[in-house]
């Protein structure tokens, strides 16, 4: 879901109480977010049980909040909760609260200034057609141009999620169904989207044109499942039917599935991180294997970046794929050096400068027996602001290594993303302000690669990178972003939406 908080406006002295603390998590975490999963089921009776297990396999793609809608026939039930889906949907209570055979959900993960109960999805509004609940995975580039539009013309907005404008949107049409009006939103808006939505009728699936964000279709017998990744559906043993086409309408109903196309069909771009990072390494897209791509990539980085080393390390857990993938390329042992605390919260930080300084080791602790006098490579997955790979050097040498490498399995991050991936601004990106070897210096390594451009495309099985029709959405690296932004152009917009606080 995205946010329509411009990048540069997160240190907001209106409603940003928390702002410190966000830039230590930046310092500290010093990763990509991608900002939400959602689920949706047609005609289960344990439909909320089943959107909470999907939940579940989709947390890593927000951590934030989650959220539940479910329809009984007559009347819909909603749960909205900051924190983890385990936090708040594993009890009884809660789920027999959410009755019905059909429900949507969304775990959420927000910038500064938007984690917030009333942006907690999905959201619901009553039209003159009934209810209608919405959950989105992306980020709108022309939202905060219609939204003021739509306010200039007596709109009352309640939040400020882009997802909000596509609700105003089917409820301002004046098409004659539901399917018209909800298409029609859809070619006011921009950029990348995947819907799930629920009406007291129909589950409804939207993909944007270009594919960007993910969305699957799966079946449970006789139940209809939307979900952003196919570990989703796996988890409630449902079958993968196929992926949600870029530029498709899915709905199910009692009647069936239909299929709308509501712009004519283009080769689809994905988001290439989808593959580098935010999806689960289990999950299948366009019929490859995550994890595998992953492996492929350290296997190309081998051959483009060697290193005269002992042994391959992997920065868990994400680089873990890519580094088995290197080690098995060179020949090199393949040992874990590094071990993850997997029990630690994202807001752990202290306030004293001493103790953040040894905010890594929470995450992170060195193997001390197995780097000690050895040369090692370290494989992680991408650079954002580079803090995280400086400690890890750091550590690695405290540790007794003799050398310390760093291989990247992506292309420098040199551009901000504006498509649902919470990325700094440009000016805090590594690879936007400095060469290769400044970033080496400023890491302390005494080597740095990063795959190139066309080899990322070379190990998801392509020639390299076709630079007339992409294949894949890869901005972050080439600063060619597929659709216009809009919010971006001209002269500066109001840019702070909402002078209400919320605490707690």
């Amino acid at each position: 879901m995205g946010r329509l908080f411009m990048d540069d406006e997160r240190s907001s002295p209106v409603t940003d109480h928390h702002d410190e603390t966000t830039q230590l998590q930046w310092l500290e975490e010093d990763r990509l977010h991608e900002e939400c999963g959602v689920f949706g089921i047609f005609n289960h009776p344990d439909a909320a049980a089943l959107t909470a297990l999907g939940l579940h396999a989709l947390q890593h793609r927000g951590q934030e909040a989650a959220g539940i809608v479910s329809f009984d026939g007559e009347h819909f039930h909603t749960e909205r909760r900051m924190g983890l889906v385990g936090d708040h949907f594993t009890s009884r209570p809660v789920i027999d609260r959410l009755k019905g055979d059909m429900a949507v959900g969304h775990v959420r993960y927000s910038t500064t200034g938007d984690a917030v109960m009333r942006n907690v999805q999905p959201l619901f509004v009553d039209l003159e057609s009934g209810g209608f609940t919405l959950c989105h995975n992306g980020n709108l580039t022309n939202a905060l141009t219609l939204r003021e539009n739509l306010i200039s013309k007596g709109a009352i907005c309640q939040s400020t999620t882009d997802t909000e404008v596509i609700l105003h949107l089917v409820a301002r049409s004046e098409k004659r169904n539901f399917v018209e009006r909800f298409v029609e939103a859809l070619l006011q808006v921009e950029g990348a989207y995947a819907f799930v939505g629920m009406t007291n009728k129909k589950l409804i699936g939207a993909r944007d044109p270009y594919g960007i964000r993910p969305l699957v279709l799966g079946r449970l017998g006789d139940a209809w499942v939307l979900a952003s990744e196919s570990c989703a559906l796996d988890i409630i043993g449902a079958e993968f039917v196929r992926e949600v086409e870029n530029g498709e309408v899915i709905i199910a109903t009692k009647d069936g599935l239909e299929s709308h196309r509501f712009v004519p069909k283009n080769p689809a771009r994905l988001c290439i991180f989808e593959y580098i990072y935010f999806a689960r390494p289990d999950s299948i897209i366009d019929g490859r294997s995550v994890y595998d791509v992953r492996k492929a990539m350290g296997r190309q980085l081998a051959l483009e970046a060697p290193a005269d080393v002992d042994m391959v390390v992997p920065i868990p857990d994400s680089g873990v794929p890519a580094a088995i993938g290197y080690a098995q390329e060179s020949g090199l042992p393949f040992e874990y050096g590094i071990i993850r605390n997997h029990y630690v919260g994202r807001t752990f930080i202290e306030p004293e400068q001493q103790i953040r300084q040894l905010g890594v080791k929470l995450k992170h602790s060195a193997n001390e027996l197995q780097v000690r006098g050895k040369r090692i490579v370290l494989i992680d997955d991408s650079v954002v602001r580079g803090t995280t790979s400086l400690k890890i050097v750091q550590m690695m040498r405290e540790a007794g290594a003799k050398e310390v490498h760093m291989r990247i399995s992506s292309p420098p991050i040199t551009h901000p993303d504006f498509y649902g991936i919470d990325t700094p601004n440009q000016d805090k990106l590594l690879a936007a302000n400095r060469t290769l070897e400044e970033m080496r210096e400023f890491m302390g390594a005494d080597s740095l690669a990063f795959i190139s451009v066309d080899g990322i495309y070379r190990a998801m099985g392509f020639d390299g990178r076709d630079d007339d029709n992409p294949q894949f959405t890869d901005h972050c690296f080439t600063g060619e972003y597929p659709t216009r932004l809009r919010d971006r152009e001209g002269p500066p917009q109001q840019k702070q939406l909402s002078f209400l606080a919320e605490v707690g």
